[in-house]
């Protein structure tokens, strides 16, 4: 069981901390994991509740759930557009208002506007492309996921460089199972957030038909197949002081890509890392990654020292730091009509 070593606090401030901190996964599948939580933090299951509730109200946190690993019960891409300045909020609300659609960021290049469609499949994605391109009339670029070197997004946030989660490429395998239409739907709940309760899976089970036994014994299924890859709080860097993030794209040769990718997703301070889709004409970069920082200066600090390990110091890439934060959302798993 999770059991972070961590000063004992009862302040606010420092339970918040070890929340924020020490939980961004290993959420105990149990009937009461606040209960467990509030034990290792040295304080009550009510006070943790309430510290959650805090947080998630001050929007320094999204939810207490789940992340779905891409392309395993569903499907999505990430996609952009170059839209005109004086029509980026009206193109914004127009991408916010199509299901599916869970993260929309302006950035600093020409496609400015970033943003990745979900769906139950490849062809609710390829529906929403199609419709964006018909309600704005500007071209999209589908980036499709090829390969994930790094995929996990949780990190200390006083210690962002401190790596404490595996990469995807050097994960243990992971078991094949077969997901129904039971599966989709718990998935869903984790990305939309367990309730804030003394037993929450009790109460999300319900709302699906399962009993609360049935819904963790499910939910550690899809979190052993790494479907669920991390259960817990799901953090929002901006509101905690992190607004200094930035995408970086790399042009990398065909037969380099396996090294340089494996590299750069191990280099102190990558968030994520990963392979897509390229257009040689319009948009050459295949390499992917993120990184998380306080200030620019830090930013590119970081970066120097991840692109000299990856040695890709003379390799062409591209910095599209984030200008402002639309929407983000979990993942839409099943149909609209049926989420």
């Amino acid at each position: 069981m999770h059991a972070p070593a961590i000063e004992r606090s009862a302040d606010a401030s420092g339970i918040d901390s070890a929340l924020i901190n020490e939980w961004q996964r290993g959420l105990p599948l149990v009937s009461r994991p606040f209960a467990t939580i509030a034990l290792a933090l040295g304080t009550g299951e009510e006070n943790v509740i309430a510290r959650l509730k805090a947080l998630q109200a001050r929007g320094a946190i999204a939810r207490v759930g789940g992340v779905v690993r891409p392309n395993t019960l569903g499907a999505s891409t990430l996609a952009a557009l170059a839209a005109p300045e004086l029509r980026v909020d009206e193109v914004a609300r127009r991408l916010a208002e199509i299901p599916g659609i869970n993260h929309i960021y302006l950035r600093e290049n020409a496609r400015n506007l970033w943003f990745v469609v979900t769906g139950p499949d490849r062809d609710y994605v390829d529906a929403a492309l199609r419709r964006i391109e018909s309600e704005t009339g500007l071209a999209v670029l589908d980036l499709r996921l090829e390969r994930a070197y790094h995929i996990d997004l949780g990190f200390t946030m006083n210690r962002p460089q401190e790596r404490r989660y595996h990469n995807a490429g050097s994960a243990r395998p992971r078991p094949e199972i077969a997901c129904d239409a039971i599966d989709r739907a718990i998935a869903q709940t984790m990305t939309i957030g367990l309730p804030l309760t003394s037993r929450p899976f009790k109460e999300a089970g319900r709302t699906i038909g399962l009993s609360e036994e049935t819904m963790i014994r499910r939910v550690q299924r899809l979190a052993d197949a790494e479907i669920l890859p991390r259960i817990g709080v799901i953090v929002r860097h901006r509101a905690l002081g992190w607004r200094a993030n930035a995408m970086v794209v790399f042009d990398i040769a065909d037969d380099r890509i396996e090294a340089a990718g494996t590299a750069l997703s191990q280099a102190p301070g990558i968030n994520l890392c990963y392979r897509r889709t390229r257009y040689a004409e319009s948009w050459p970069f295949n390499l992917y990654c993120m990184v998380h920082a306080r200030s620019r200066d830090e930013a590119f600090a970081t970066l120097e020292r991840a692109v000299g390990q990856a040695e890709l110091a003379t390799v062409q890439k591209e910095i599209l730091f984030s200008l402002h934060c639309f929407k983000q959302t979990g993942a839409l798993i099943t149909a609209p009509e049926a989420a």
